[in-house]
């Protein structure tokens, strides 16, 4: 199991903890992950969690550009200052910070939500309205899962 896929709901704990599904675990203990880079994402009002090569595909692009370009510049407030690390305890559980909680709009249940090489953080009732627009957009443009 490399990827992360599907999604699942957790209740947030009296400190502010949730447990990362198991499955999203093995993949991270698999991949030797031991410290999550976490970004704000650009287009979801979701946090996206994955390991430290997350952050660093983004540099390289970044390094790709000028470094004096709007273009570098746009993504590396995105990426530094809307990202940070965080570690899981040893139970498995992630803080549920305000740097997540305010993005979201988080309060008491997070969805995790798979997306193969990294997972999504998000308030359920917005994943599932997204995720439903998402099908109907599909739809729309006559495009199946096949």
């Amino acid at each position: 199991m490399n990827r992360f896929l599907s999604h699942a709901t957790n209740r947030i704990d009296a400190k502010g903890r949730v447990s990362v599904p198991s499955a999203f675990r093995a993949v991270l203990l698999e991949a030797g992950v031991r410290e999550l880079y976490c970004f704000q994402d650009f287009v979801f009002p979701a946090v996206s969690v994955g390991g430290p090569e997350l952050l660093d595909r983004f540099e390289k692009q970044m390094a790709a550009e000028d470094p004096f370009s709007d273009a570098a510049n746009q993504m590396s407030l995105l990426v530094h200052g809307g990202g940070v690390f965080v570690k899981l305890d040893p139970e498995g559980r992630l803080m549920v910070t305000d740097f997540i909680r305010d993005f979201t709009g988080i309060s008491t249940d997070v969805t995790f939500v798979g997306r193969g090489d990294h997972f999504q953080l998000w308030e359920p009732q917005a994943f599932a309205r997204a995720q439903a627009e998402a099908r109907e957009g599909r739809k729309q443009r006559g495009l199946r899962s096949e």
